[in-house]
């Protein structure tokens, strides 16, 4: 099909010259107000995918409208290429990690290019190479140096198949985000960044996040997850030891009648040698560590549990309560020590029945006849009772009281508490940015100095895809001496979570040629916060809460003066095909290459950004697809048949005052609507699936003109000059031919916005819509001031109409004037 037209010659031709002219490159502009415009940079895979390309047609299309609008755009790209899938492909295939990198990131950058994406390569960033990774160790040891970055042995989410730890957020229902095996926990030795350090702030902001999307918000806010409550502690019988509960329901305290540990809880291994039930409970404990993850660390089918023969001493009552292990309470979450409340909490409920323990009732009702089932736990409001001293206090009431005695007694304590833990940042693998810490016998733990950065990653390793990461294997690396000392040392051998890389590229972007810091507060406070971020609402809690912290920390460090790093956010919806996510597992992908190949980049970038508002899913239609490719190809042989007509003197892009005589003034009034409406839809909520819409019925309207006819060509001139400029930003190659066979000359990226002009919006006929019985039959022209009676005879004259209301009688009609005449009728 791409034979009907040029593309493919046209589209060569007008890269070559953008390349020749150097078009996309940032310039020195300082009396121009900046726009910073970035799309997520990608995962060199190999092959670009229809998602890449909504993606980068998105930003592509709002950079070049903004350039045009006045604004000096920074609009870079990069590659996000440390990671797991270039070792694993070492590991398959027998290539070097950076060998698959490079190789996939010069495939996909020629990929990009073919959609003429507008990127100022000269900023291109490599997370891979040292000259950007040495700054990754640069910030690690300025988060070292203020305590932000510390080691510490825990029980940690390991995946089998990747061979490495993974952060909570790096798990989905107990699977590892990247491969979907199920996550076990293993007790390991890692790093750390204190992003729990940064909480509260990271909540207190979110209400300013008013460019974000409201459910990026929402899961953000979730995942930091506040809780404002009390630590109480229960005394272990017998022992010194003693149990931290942290709970949101103090007013629940005299309700308690069992305690619940999780298994994994370090402390069991001081309390079992305490139980007379021990073997029991050891095998229980084999029994829930080995189930998968996703029965674990999401809510089970059935709860189990078991009574450990220990008993715990209530901090205010002094009973003695059963210490049971429960398969539902997790050593990450809150304390691993949860207290239960069967009479006011379900989980509780439905636990202390299945294993007949007492239920006593602390709360009651407010309203004597308000309904309670006796067989249900109470979570509504209420009174205390069987509290001691607290009954009769209304329950949020006695919240603060019962903490209040708590602390006096030296039991418990006020706190807030949040979701959120700890970045570990270790990873067990090659492919990743060496942390740059040594340990020496003498010293301890060393920094490396910042005057021997980078510590570069090493090429003579070998990939078995067994026993933990190559890099113990290395002499050359593993092997070092001791800064402080001079004696033989060791380097740590984990590498950094690629998510680290990713939380500063945007600031890397400022200023990428830097090789005294990782940027210039110069630059930062130029371009930071990024003006518009774009990319899949996927990132919305490891990448987007990562950035923010990292953010946050560089700022408290001096580095930059924005707590933030994207003003506003878009988060693009998938492109499904036969109902669900392309993927190859599926046989449901498109290759871009192949669609370019027959289509030309231009219909693939138009057809992306019509088909589906961009944050919402776009259905993959065939139709829809050669729709947009005949689109330009009508408008190709539009503006080449008006070619052929002399022209006159270039005009300023289309916003010249044209005279025009009364008949061509509805021509005129379409012109400059379409301008203030395709301006509309960018600027304010990047509706670019409308702007099309509204661009498709200008070419409509240019259609009906004649420029044989010497008094309408210059009009249709304007006409086609203005819909070329407002194209461009979604076609920019056919726009940019096209454009210059008007007569024009320049880029059109260095052309100024149309500016609608008010007086040429003025009609002598507004359109008028005939409906019957509410649908719409008709639209007719007519003059603003008709009176009822005048358009109810134009529109029963009119054929449609006529033919509309055949065995149908007029019972009565809607006027709405200057907009509707809705004719209501019934069968005659």
């Amino acid at each position: 099909m791409s034979s009907l037209y040029p593309f493919d010659e046209i589209e060569t031709a007008v890269q070559k010259r953008w390349k020749q002219e150097n078009a996309f490159a940032l310039r020195d502009q300082p009396s121009k107000k900046t726009f910073y415009c970035l799309e997520m940079f990608p995962y060199p895979s190999g092959r670009i995918h229809m998602g890449h390309v909504r993606n980068y047609s998105i930003g592509d299309a709002l950079a070049r409208y903004k350039r045009m609008r006045g604004f000096n755009v920074l609009h870079p790209m990069g590659w996000d290429s440390f990671g797991l899938p270039a070792e694993n492909a070492a590991i398959q295939r027998g290539i070097h990690p950076a060998v698959w990198t490079e190789q996939n990131i010069a495939h996909m950058k020629e990929q990009l290019s073919r959609l003429g994406l507008s990127y100022d390569w000269s900023r291109e960033v490599t997370t891979c190479l040292p000259e950007y990774y040495r700054w990754n160790q640069w910030f690690f040891l300025k988060f070292y140096e203020k305590g932000l970055a510390y080691k510490k042995e825990g029980l940690l989410n390991w995946c089998d198949s990747c061979l490495t730890v993974l952060a909570n957020e790096q798990v989905e229902e107990g699977l590892c985000w990247r491969c979907k095996s199920p996550v076990t926990l293993r007790p390991m030795e890692q790093w750390y960044l204190r992003i729990t350090d940064y909480a509260q702030e990271l909540l207190d902001a979110i209400p300013d996040l008013q460019g974000w999307p409201e459910k990026v918000r929402v899961m953000q806010e979730n995942w930091i997850g506040k809780s404002e409550g009390a630590e109480i502690r229960f005394s272990v019988e017998g022992s010194s030891l003693e149990l931290s509960v942290f709970t949101t329901r103090p007013d629940t305290l005299f309700g308690v009648t069992f305690v619940t540990i999780a298994p994994e809880h370090p402390l069991l291994e001081e309390l079992l040698p305490l139980s007379r039930q021990r073997e029991e409970t050891e095998s229980f404990i084999r029994k829930v560590l080995h189930k998968r993850a996703t029965e674990r660390n999401t809510e089970p089918g059935e709860k189990e549990g078991i009574d450990t023969g220990l008993r715990v001493i209530h901090p205010l009552t002094g009973d003695h309560l059963p210490l049971w292990i429960g398969n539902f309470v997790v050593a990450s979450y809150g304390t691993g020590v949860v207290m239960g409340v069967p009479a006011h909490d379900e989980r509780d409920h439905e636990f202390a029945r299945k294993y007949g323990l007492p239920i006593k009732e602390v709360i009651a009702p407010s309203v004597a006849h308000e309904p309670h089932a006796p067989e249900m736990a109470y979570t509504g409001p209420g009174r205390l009772i069987h509290s001691g001293a607290f009954n009769g206090l209304s329950n949020e009431l006695a919240k603060g009281k019962i903490i209040s005695e708590l602390e006096t007694r030296g039991k418990g304590v006020r706190k807030v508490t949040y979701r959120l833990r700890d970045w570990g940042i270790s990873r067990q693998r090659y492919w990743g940015t060496p942390i740059p810490i040594i340990y020496c016998e003498t010293c301890g733990t060393v920094p490396v100095p910042e005057s021997e950065l980078p510590v570069i990653l090493p090429r003579d390793v070998a990939f078995t895809g067994k026993g933990g990461s190559p890099l113990r294997d290395s002499e050359s690396f593993f092997r070092t001496t001791c800064p402080n000392c001079q004696a033989p040392a060791r380097r740590e051998t984990d590498t950094m979570d690629t998510f680290f890389d990713s939380s500063w590229y945007f600031l890397r972007f400022t200023d990428p040629s830097n090789t005294a810091e990782p940027f210039s507060k110069i630059a930062a406070r130029q371009w930071i916060p990024v003006d518009q971020y774009i990319g899949g609402v996927e990132h919305a809690i490891l990448h987007l809460l990562y950035s923010r912290f990292f953010t946050r920390a560089l700022k408290d460090l001096g580095f930059v003066d924005s707590p933030e790093p994207f003003r506003a956010l878009l988060t693009q919806g998938m492109v499904l095909k036969d109902g669900s996510k392309m993927s190859k597992s599926k046989g449901n992908v498109v290759d871009p290459d192949q669609l370019i190949e027959r289509y030309g980049a231009d219909t693939v970038r138009l057809f992306t950004l019509f088909s589906a508002p961009p944050d919402k899913d776009l259905a993959w239609d065939d139709k829809a697809v050669e729709g947009a490719y005949r689109f330009l190809g009508r408008l190709y042989q539009r503006v080449l048949e008006l070619s052929r007509f002399p022209s006159p003197p270039p005009s300023s892009g289309g916003t010249g005052k044209t005279p025009v005589s009364s008949a061509q003034k509805p021509l005129l009034a379409k012109i400059h609507e379409t301008i203030r409406d395709v301006t509309f839809d960018l600027e304010s909520n990047n509706q670019m699936n409308t702007a099309i819409a509204r661009l498709m019925e200008l070419l409509n309207a240019l259609g009906n003109g004649n420029p044989e006819k010497a008094e309408e060509l210059p009009l249709l001139r304007e006409g086609y000059t203005t819909l070329l400029l407002l194209l461009s930003p979604f076609a920019p190659h056919l726009s940019q031919h096209l454009y210059g066979l008007l007569g024009q000359e320049g880029l059109l990226l260095d052309q100024p916005w149309p500016e609608a002009r008010e007086e040429a919006m003025i009609r002598d006929e507004i359109p008028y819509v005939i409906q019957i019985n509410g649908k719409l039959r008709a639209t007719l022209m007519l003059p603003p001031d008709i009176d009822r009676s005048e358009l109810l005879k134009k529109a029963l004259e009119d054929e449609r109409i006529q033919r509309n209301l055949v065995d149908m009688k007029l019972q009565k009609e809607i006027y709405v004037p200057g907009k509707l005449l809705n004719l209501v009728v019934v069968p005659r």
